[in-house]
């Protein structure tokens, strides 16, 4: 069956909630741990049938935003998530205070009972009306973004369409784009400051509701942070600063020598090469059968898993009007089967992109059996060194995706993954101030994103003909900032471990796949130190982590041979 044919219910809300007492009331009565234990499985069999419903309705609302059906049913269930919510947490009060936790934590690990205390401590009923009009204000900026028609080269473009010009040989031409993508969001600056400001205040409160100082305490609990806080992540941007950003400075300035241009400016910094970035080699179709050529050849797990994606369809990858931004992979746990969403433009990150996102498929994939459901997948941070791990274990097959750009895209990738990590971590530090300033203007936040930009990429400069830019607006297009709050870092974390893979890759590939299915096929079984160290790697919060990475990779880019592509 296609996913195309895939059925969607509108999910019985009320009758879940009476299931759910149901389920209560008998596990608190059950008279031994086995009772218990198959209480456990009939819930974890509701929670998976109702997830892959929502997630069926999900795909099919960001694939076309202006679908009046399913654009209707996401706000419901959007609605419904928090109230359901409440009786998910009195069953898991129950649990936490069974007497028997001993025997169930023999059954289903210590990690289920360490994140459900957890998330009882960033839950409260009185929260629900609060969580309901945050998602309102999601959904709004999800549709802002989306409603982009761009008039440019004869042609009516959305945000992502415009990626290939923003990476034109033509200097003029990149110019046009980046004006172009920020007059997009000029035009619109009252109602996005006005919706973040709403969602700043909005979370801030629900944070003072739990008796929290702030939303940031708040994150760290949604976000199931349970082997590290932000005193860890303050210490990993110290490293980024001390560590990452002067080799980056280097990167920039060899860059800017490279494509001859000496006020480095915003539409310059993803312009790598003088004749042009690595293009994709081909259609998208093509381009997907060189995906499926890869995986095949790979290892015999991920040939079985890309198999089943085709044969069930389980992607949309094409730019179109209406469609939500970004790219994302979900779980569809009905099926046993995960979902890549992306949003290709004919640039290089296409290749990365559906890369990225079937890394964190085929991790789903290898651990679809998983009970409880939770450990399908780990905290997020882990997911993502699944992911930014299989861009580099990619790279052997780069031909087929570039041809004669291959050379090209090793160069633009892991030069892009080490510019990365200080962008990320300024997302993450600027959330920071936010939420442990809440009052702040607009104006003020779009001050303080200048002064870090300044910090964490002093090669970019700011001050050119572009306001959205100039005035420390561009972090307005960071969906992440409105729809994830403080999951960026998860990104810098991961790309620190992925930066191993890639290093293990330059010695011995059959020694890096057997250190990355070591990782992957814990699923969410640990947490993520917990992970890592089980897979032999080394913790991005070690002092000794971001140098060796950021060395190495130095390294090799300092010896790449750029003969012909300068």
């Amino acid at each position: 069956m296609k996913f195309s044919e895939f059925p969607y219910e509108r999910p019985d809300y009320p009758k879940l909630m009476e299931t759910i007492s149901q389920l209560t009331e008998r596990f608190e009565k059950a008279a031994s741990a086995s009772e218990q234990i198959e209480i456990i499985k009939e819930l974890e069999q509701l929670r998976i049938e109702l997830t892959t419903n929502v997630q069926i309705c999900t795909i099919r609302y960001t694939v076309d935003t202006r679908d009046p059906f399913y654009s209707q049913e996401e706000e419901y269930n959007e609605q419904m998530a928090p109230v359901l919510d409440e009786k998910r947490q009195e069953f898991n009060k129950a649990l936490v205070a069974s007497p028997f936790r001993k025997e169930l934590e023999k059954e289903f690990g210590s990690l289920m009972f360490k994140n459900i205390e957890i998330s009882l401590k960033s839950f409260s009923p009185e929260l629900i009306p609060l969580i309901q009009e945050e998602n309102q204000l999601v959904q709004q900026y999800q549709k802002l973004c989306a409603s982009a028609k761009i008039e440019f080269d004869g042609k009516v473009c959305n945000l992502a369409q415009l990626g290939p010009y923003q990476q034109s040989p033509d200097r003029a031409v990149r110019k046009a784009a980046a004006q172009a993508y920020g007059s997009f969001f000029d035009q619109h600056q009252a109602q996005f400051d006005d919706i973040y400001d709403r969602l700043v205040k909005n979370r801030t409160e629900q944070a003072h509701r739990l008796g929290l100082a702030n939303y940031v305490e708040m994150a760290y609990l949604l976000r199931r942070r349970n082997c590290y806080g932000p005193q860890e992540v303050a210490n990993f941007r110290r490293q980024v600063i001390e560590e990452i950003v002067p080799v980056n400075n280097e990167i920039k300035r060899r860059q800017a020598k490279r494509i001859g241009v000496e006020d480095f400016q915003v539409y310059d910094n993803t312009y790598f090469f003088p004749d042009g970035n690595p293009l994709p080699h081909g259609t998208p179709d093509e381009l997907m059968e060189a995906g499926r050529r890869m995986y095949t050849e790979m290892s015999p797990e991920t040939a079985e898993f890309i198999q089943m994606m085709f044969d069930h369809d389980l992607f949309d990858v094409l730019s179109k009007e209406g469609k939500a931004m970004g790219g994302y992979c979900t779980g569809l746990g009905d099926y046993e089967m995960p979902f890549i969403f992306a949003n290709f433009n004919g640039t290089q990150h296409d290749v990365e992109v559906v890369t990225h996102e079937a890394g964190h498929a085929f991790a789903a994939y290898m651990n679809r059996d998983r009970i409880p459901y939770s450990y399908v997948w780990p905290s997020m941070e882990a997911c993502e060194v699944h992911s930014m791990s299989m861009e580099f274990f990619a790279w052997p097959w780069a031909d087929g995706f570039f041809g004669q750009d291959a050379r090209k895209f090793r160069y633009s990738h892991l030069a892009g993954a080490l510019t990365f990590i200080p962008y990320g971590t300024m997302v993450d530090h600027f959330q920071h101030i936010v939420y442990e300033k809440p009052d702040m203007t607009p104006e003020e936040r779009h001050a303080e994103w200048k002064r870090l930009a300044a910090i964490y990429q002093p090669w970019m400069r700011l001050d050119g003909e572009i306001p959205f830019y100039g005035a420390g607006e561009y972090w307005q297009r960071q969906m992440h900032i409105y729809q994830s709050p403080f999951y960026y870092i998860d990104y810098c974390l991961a790309q620190t471990v992925s930066l191993q893979f890639w290093a293990m890759l330059q010695k011995d590939c059959a020694d890096a796949w057997a250190h990355y299915m070591a990782y992957t096929k814990q699923g969410g079984s640990r947490t993520f130190t917990e992970l890592l160290n089980h897979a032999g790697l080394t913790t991005p919060f070690e002092e000794s982590c971001l140098r060796g990475v950021c060395e190495t990779a130095k390294q090799w880019l300092d010896g790449y041979d750029l003969t012909g592509l300068v």
